[in-house]
């Protein structure tokens, strides 16, 4: 079945377009809402209803850019949805000036798994700011215009989270090596 096969048999909400839809999206999708959502449990239930979004909404897209994209965005709000709900979702912390480099070694040597078990030990905002700008490429703006706050409050979480990444990384390798 071709992609554009299944988009005109999900807006005709077709079961087979609709699994066939969810059988070649679903580790992409569910990666998404992992990597802004701790427990595995609520991560899925945010997929099923990201899900859910795509199937009904489906005839909103136009055709116009990405297909993954276009569903990607709707997993993205919908991760950003359930934080905002459920969670203390607090980003005051503002710092000027603060500048922090990322290390090439400690990014390629990590895998998709440790780099989830790393995100999974960040504050929430660390972990929704750090997503949104290094995964999903937004720029700070639109990240200060997304979760309602200021563009050097999302600068700040950045620096913040990178440097909480580096030190929980690092205290993982000494510990290894120990």
């Amino acid at each position: 079945m071709t992609l554009a096969d299944i988009i005109r048999g999900c807006k005709r909400q077709e079961p087979k377009a609709q699994k066939e839809l969810y059988d070649r999206y679903k580790e992409v999708l569910f990666g998404i809402t992992r990597r802004y959502i701790k427990s595995i449990e609520d991560a899925e239930d945010v997929f099923i209803e990201g899900l859910y979004k795509i199937y009904s909404k489906i005839d909103k897209y136009e055709g116009t850019g990405s297909f993954e994209g276009w569903m990607k965005r709707i997993v993205i709000n919908e991760s950003l949805m359930y934080i905002r709900k459920n969670k203390n979702f607090n980003l005051s912390v503002e710092t000027d000036n603060i500048q922090i480099g990322v290390s090439p070694e400690i990014i390629n040597s990590l895998q998709y798994n440790d780099v989830i078990k790393l995100l999974d030990q960040l504050p929430t905002g660390y972990r929704t700011i750090f997503n949104l700008y290094v995964v999903e490429g937004y720029k700070h703006r639109e990240i200060a215009e997304l979760l309602k706050i200021s563009i050097n409050t999302s600068k700040s979480q950045l620096i913040l989270a990178k440097k909480r990444l580096r030190e929980i990384y690092k205290k993982k390798i000494n510990y290894k090596a120990g």
